[in-house]
């Protein structure tokens, strides 16, 4: 249900509380037990006949109801309903029925003046035509309304079930590409779910009007035959008095229970045509047929020539042939006048600058993330508990709170091009990585390549490419007691997305999101970037960022950044020594990044030889510094600092190798494509409160 039906409904509870049905729970349970004791206790004529009178009100109000609903889900208890309803019109007809078989050979009014008042004014006291008019109207409410209705709700269940993985996959795809939030797919999910389960429910529900229908002809016939025969053997009455006395109340018994299920099997036809168009069935109808002029037009001259035919009454053709001309014409200078608002409206909203819209520039407009799924990897996003949507929607608040840096919309596409259990993930259009993975299944990752035998298909982690086997969940809990890591398919490919978007968050900080970040800032930090000295003080800005996060620094503390980028600015418009210059105001948080669970920042240093070396290399150009070493040195630098890294890559702590301030930017690019997760500090980064240990030496 839509968040205003919701609110409609909420609305409506209110009111009854206001009424003093504060305790409407009871109310409700105490009615359906009452309508369960009608079926047993006799009821003297005059409850009989509010009963009668409560039935047909209330096939009344449902009908005027299924009216004025603008949705077929703001009606939704309307199986619910139409099962007490049911219940209601056969527990008076066994109610009447007792009345009429005990009280029938005392005169019309045995069992009621409703029952009554229906045989005299529908049947005028001769049961043959009361019989007639029964047959009719069951042969209407069952053969046509009821059947119709059936079979509609019968199509309408099953479709709605077979188009659900499309809609959730649709849901799902929204949701990953960012077009609608968390709580904007849950009311959609919530809506879908609650679509299908009504249509469901009046399927079902249809077979309650064909059971009515069915019980109020065996009633009917009961009680005929069996006034009859009491009438007879134990009244003294002839045959024909019986058949006269009886067979009346039964038809006007039939036709007062007739008429309310007449009236509900409407009601529910109403819900079940109603579909997916909006607005109450006048708005709906009217507006459809008027939206059609010619329609009228037509229809009135017809109506016209079968007035003109021999034997036709003339008047009664041509004043409707008058009344629909006159419709058509009022109609036809509405869709005019109509027309004509559209056209100010959309005049008066167009820019005279406004630029047409290219479908070309549309096509080559590219997603800044897109992850492509095989065929058989489409469930992964496909079913309504699908995880994967889920997860990579949370990798936006994850890169906000860790790096402050707003992840662009994932699209999530099946890819007909690639493997069936193949995932490629693109960045800007551009393939950066695939993985495999196999849903339904468990990987294993294994702590090497002898790992424990497990039957499953070997593979590689497709992120940090270690030995892993990919088994089934009844081998996954052995795995575990082993003290082996165990995580899904979807775990896989949203661990691999988010080092992708890590590696990668450089490239994906453009000059748009940078804007989106300036516009986030309180208002004086926006003077400040503006007044920075330069000529693109965002471009400026976007460097330094960039610079940033290809550290894995966070930006979240962006008014500081602000601030520093200022500061340097001022003296040089070197971005390397702006960065410099930044990192050293953001000392705490670097370090704070860095430090081990006892509040050490763990470090490996640079030999003296090495560190008189790289600043030998480093030359100063004006504000610009260059680097110049042969390559075989730099060769020499990156073996012996891999070596002493990889001494720690079994422990959970990684340390960060510290450097002199004016080698450190020239260090970590050298570093960058070996290892970029290695962080190079600068002395110039260690924070006053921060206490360091040293656990290595890089030796020449």
């Amino acid at each position: 249900m839509s968040s205003v039906g919701a609110g409609q409904q909420k609305s409506n509870l209110e009111s009854w509380s206001g009424l003093g049905l504060a305790n409407r729970d009871v109310v409700f349970a105490v009615g359906v037990v009452l309508v369960l004791g009608m079926l047993f206790i006799p009821l003297p004529p005059l409850l009989l006949d509010f009963g009668l009178a409560v039935s047909l009100s209330l096939s009344v109000l449902i009908l005027m109801v299924s009216l004025w609903i603008r949705t077929p889900l703001e009606f939704n208890s309307f199986p619910t309903l139409l099962l007490v309803v049911t219940m209601l019109r056969l527990a008076l007809n066994v109610s009447s029925t007792r009345l009429i078989l005990s009280r029938g050979h005392t005169g019309p009014n045995a069992a009621g003046d409703v029952i009554e008042g229906f045989a005299s004014f529908i049947v005028s006291g001769d049961f043959i035509i009361g019989i007639v008019i029964f047959a009719i109207l069951v042969t209407i409410n069952f053969v046509v309304i009821t059947k119709g209705s059936t079979r509609i709700a019968e199509v309408a269940a099953r479709f709605s079930l077979d188009a659900m993985p499309g809609k959730q996959m649709a849901i799902d795809a929204d949701l990953g590409a960012g077009v609608i939030d968390d709580e904007q797919a849950h009311e959609r999910r919530k809506l879908l779910e609650e679509e299908s389960a009504f249509f469901g429910a009046m399927d079902g529900a249809s077979k309650f009007v064909r059971g009515d229908a069915i019980a109020g002809l065996v009633i009917t016939l009961i009680n005929i035959i069996g006034g009859i025969l009491i009438g007879v053997a134990s009244h003294d009455l002839s045959i024909s008095e019986a058949a006269s006395n009886y067979t009346v109340l039964t038809i006007g018994d039939g036709l007062v229970t007739q008429i309310p299920a007449l009236v509900v099997s409407l009601a529910a036809g109403l819900l079940v045509t109603k579909g997916s168009t909006q607005g109450a069935a006048n708005e709906a109808v009217l507006s459809q047929l008027g939206n059609f002029p010619k329609a009228l037009v037509m229809a009135s001259v017809l109506s016209l020539v079968i007035g003109l035919l021999p034997g036709f009454p003339f008047l009664v053709f041509a004043a409707l042939s008058a009344a629909l001309a006159a419709t058509g014409y009022a109609m036809s200078r509405r869709v005019e006048e109509m027309e004509a608002d559209t056209k100010r409206d959309a005049a008066a909203q167009e820019k005279p600058d406004a630029a047409p819209v290219d479908p070309v520039a549309e096509m080559l407009r590219l997603d800044d993330v897109r992850l492509n799924l095989g065929m058989a990897l489409v469930s992964l996003v496909g079913s309504a508990d699908a995880a994967l949507p889920g997860k990579i929607k949370s990798l936006r608040n994850l890169f906000i709170e860790e790096f402050g840096f707003v992840v662009p919309p994932v699209r999530i596409k099946d890819e007909a091009s690639l493997p069936s259990t193949v995932y490629a993930i693109e960045l800007q259009g551009v393939e950066v990585a695939r993985g495999e993975v196999h849903p339904g299944l468990m990987m294993v990752i294994l702590p090497d390549d002898d790992g424990p035998d497990l039957p499953g298909k070997r593979t590689r982690e497709p992120t940090f490419g270690l030995p892993a086997v990919w088994v089934d969940e009844s081998h996954a809990a052995e795995a575990e007691r082993l003290g082996l890591t165990v995580v899904d398919a979807e775990s896989v490919t949203t661990t691999h997305l988010t080092e992708v978007i890590k590696e990668h968050m450089p490239d994906l900080l453009t000059y748009s999101a940078t804007q989106e970040l300036v516009e986030s800032l309180p208002e004086d930090y926006r003077k400040l970037v503006a007044e920075l000295p330069t000529k693109t003080p965002s471009v400026l800005l976007q460097h330094v960022l960039q610079s940033l996060l290809a550290e894995r620094v966070s930006i979240r503390n962006l008014p500081r950044i602000v601030e520093a980028v200022a500061e340097a600015s001022a003296s040089t418009q070197e971005i390397r020594a702006i960065v410099e210059h930044v990192r050293s105001k953001l000392a705490q948080q670097i370090c704070s990044a860095l430090s081990d669970a006892n509040g050490f920042v763990p470090v490996i240093t640079l030999g003296p030889q090495w560190e008189r070396e790289l600043n030998n290399a480093v030359s100063k150009t004006g504000e610009e510094s260059g680097f110049i070493m042969s390559p075989a040195r730099v060769q020499d630098f990156i073996l012996a600092v891999r070596q002493e890294i990889q001494k720690f890559s079994a422990g959970d702590d990684w340390p960060a190798l510290l450097v002199s301030p004016a080698i450190r930017p020239h260090v970590r690019s050298i570093l960058e494509r070996v290892s970029p997760s290695t962080q190079v500090l600068s002395h110039n980064e260690i924070h006053r409160k921060v206490s360091l240990r040293s656990v290595g030496t890089v030796g020449a």
